[in-house]
């Protein structure tokens, strides 16, 4: 009997395994349906909230993982410095629908290989995210460009600290105790991300920040 087994033949690679962090529910389940039909990808594990990135990806294992940023309970910038350190074998990459220079240096100087806005069609997702697996760096390019012309964040981690706290409009005492400074404190840092943002207060200093992607 001959036998017709194709000793040269190497076995499949496993698939890659996938994160999804995605408050939406649609969308999320949107993209796990999609990226779930392409035959080297895998999705093993979504979250809807930033504080279940990590917990989740260290149960899952995943190869990568995408994060939106503005996620209920903790950003996925933030997240992603933290699987950096915790998971390193993780490559992170943001998928967002908020493309702004600001977030573009904040999700690099956390560790993230890709940034990407979500109006891109799959197939150019799924081949990004076999690049990103493969060692490269992937960034909308339109948003790099953008992210060069802006220059970096002029806020320090303190301002920023002290202007996200004030965001929803809460008195300097309030804020003070929010981020364990003085009242005299939070003033100056407040005045200091006034003058930098060019803005006339700090409710407009917040929108200014939010609009580059510096908060």
């Amino acid at each position: 009997m001959t036998d017709t087994t194709d000793r040269g033949a190497q076995p499949a690679a496993p698939p890659v395994r996938l994160l999804l962090a995605e408050d939406q529910g649609m969308m999320r389940g949107a993209l796990a349906l999609l990226l779930g039909m392409e035959d080297d990808m895998e999705v093993v594990a979504q979250v809807a909230s930033g504080d279940a990135i990590v917990p989740e990806a260290l149960a899952a294992r995943p190869d990568v993982a995408l994060l939106d940023i503005e996620l209920p309970g903790r950003s996925g910038l933030d997240a992603a410095a933290d699987l950096r350190e915790r998971l390193p074998s993780c490559r992170v990459m943001i998928l967002t629908t908020f493309g702004r220079p600001g977030y573009l240096r904040r999700a690099m100087e956390a560790g993230a290989a890709g940034f990407l806005v979500k109006d891109g069609p799959v197939e150019e997702l799924a081949a990004s995210i076999r690049r990103v697996l493969g060692g490269e760096t992937v960034v909308d390019p339109g948003l790099a460009a953008a992210a060069l012309s802006a220059g970096p964040n002029p806020l320090t981690a303190r301002e920023r600290d002290v202007l996200g706290a004030a965001a929803d409009g809460a008195t300097v005492a309030d804020v003070a105790a929010r981020v364990h400074l003085s009242e005299s404190t939070v003033r100056n840092y407040l005045s200091s991300a006034i003058g930098k943002t060019a803005t006339r207060n700090r409710m407009e200093a917040v929108r200014a920040a939010r609009r580059q992607g510096w908060l």
